[in-house]
């Protein structure tokens, strides 16, 4: 008897990278994340917002490294590429008092 196979689809790869990238500190605001899925490999190409001032190269590595991780252990792709577009976005500005 033949055993079947199981596919991930590129939609649940973009959930699982876009949560494990929120999962990262310096990361603010929505992520959001494209997938392709070749056999048993996928492309992921995220959109980061990072926080203010938080380090950008930092923030981006260890949210590549998580994003592999967590990747590879949820679906069981290996993940080929992780491209990451920054976005900065901005501190809270504390509000002034009108008098």
């Amino acid at each position: 008897m033949e055993r079947g196979v199981t596919t991930v689809a590129p939609r649940a790869v973009r959930r699982i990278a876009a949560r494990a990238a929120r999962e990262v500190d310096g990361v603010a605001g929505d992520v959001t994340a494209e997938a392709t899925v070749d056999g048993e490999a996928t492309t992921v190409d995220v959109r980061l917002p990072v926080a203010y001032p938080a380090p950008i190269e930092a923030t981006a590595e260890r949210v590549r490294a998580h994003l592999l991780g967590r990747t590879a252990e949820l679906t069981g792709l290996t993940t080929r590429r992780v491209d990451i577009t920054i976005a900065l976005s901005r501190p809270a500005e504390p509000r002034r008092r009108v008098r």
